[in-house]
């Protein structure tokens, strides 16, 4: 952590478990965005950021897309506490049951390794 208190991008790859490539990607593609640059140009991160990259990798099992995890995430964002009240009530419910229907795929995917897992343990 710098003075200021933000962090290089390796800083963040390391305390989030993202690749600095993917981290690199991300900004690019505008999903997560450095709070400022260096003077010789390095990508500096604050708490906020990290805390960006921590929501949108708890979404990513969900499999959206690029684009979806950044409206998911710009919605949550912009109110904490009903996080979907920033979209238009179509997406949002949209994305409710879309999200509820890939848990439960999960889920059973979930089970099904459980059950390989017993299958496959010593006796």
């Amino acid at each position: 952590m710098t003075v200021d208190g933000t962090m290089h991008i390796g800083e963040l790859a390391e305390r989030t478990g993202l690749s600095l490539r993917s981290l690199r990607h991300w900004d690019e593609l505008g999903l997560v965005h450095a709070s400022g640059r260096t003077e010789g140009g390095f990508r500096l991160y604050s708490e906020a950021d990290e805390q960006r990259v921590r929501l949108i990798m708890s979404m990513k099992p969900f499999g959206f897309t690029l684009e979806e995890l950044a409206e998911l995430a710009d919605a949550i964002e912009a109110a904490p506490a009903d996080p979907l009240s920033a979209l238009p009530d179509e997406r949002a419910t949209w994305f409710r049951d879309e999200m509820q229907r890939r848990r439960d795929k999960l889920a059973r995917q979930l089970e099904d390794a459980d059950e390989l897992l017993e299958r496959i343990r010593p006796s």
